[in-house]
C-alpha cells in the first residue's frame, strides 16, 4: 500500500494538467507510445505571451484532444515570484533543458522533439497569426506519417 501511495504522489508531482515536468520520463513515454514530445519553455507568472499561449492554444479543447493522441507534453517553467518558486531539483532540471534546447532564453519557446531528443520544429514567441488549427497543422506537417 505504501508503494502505491508513493507512486501516486510521484505521478502527481510530475504532471500538471497533462503537462509533465520530468523530461526523461516524457522521453520514455514518447518512445513507448510512439509519440512526439512538445517542450514548452514558459515564464508562468511574468511572461504575458506565455500566459496567452497557454490559455489560447494549449488549454483549448482542440489542442488537448490532438495532444492526447500524438504528443507527450513537457513544461519547463521559470517563474519569478518567490511564492511560485520551484524546488531546487526542478529548477536545475529546467535549467538543463534550457541549456540544451533554449540557449537564448526565449519565452515562450516551444520545441517539437522526436523521442530521441532530435529537434523537429521550433516556435519562437507567440505570433498573433498563430491559431490552434495552424499550430496543430504545423506539427502534422513535420510528421505526416504519425498523424
Amino acid at each position: 500500500m505504501n508503494a502505491f501511495i508513493l507512486q501516486l504522489l510521484t505521478l502527481l508531482t510530475m504532471t500538471t494538467s497533462g503537462w509533465q515536468l520530468n523530461f526523461e520520463q516524457a522521453r520514455v513515454e514518447a518512445e513507448q507510445r510512439h509519440k512526439l514530445i512538445l517542450l514548452n519553455f514558459s515564464g508562468s507568472d511574468w511572461c504575458g505571451p506565455c500566459i496567452k499561449l497557454k490559455k489560447d492554444v494549449f488549454e483549448s479543447a482542440e489542442f488537448t484532444q490532438f495532444s492526447e493522441e500524438h504528443l507527450v507534453l513537457v513544461r519547463a517553467d521559470f517563474p519569478r515570484s518567490s511564492k511560485n518558486k520551484l524546488d531546487a531539483r526542478q529548477e536545475a532540471h529546467n535549467e538543463a533543458l534550457a541549456e540544451k534546447y533554449n540557449r537564448q532564453g526565449k519565452f515562450p519557446f516551444t520545441v517539437l522533439l522526436a523521442p530521441d531528443g532530435r529537434v523537429l520544429k521550433e516556435w519562437d514567441g507567440y505570433p498573433q497569426s498563430l491559431t490552434v488549427d495552424s499550430f496543430v497543422a504545423s506539427i502534422r506537417a513535420v510528421t505526416p506519417a504519425r498523424n
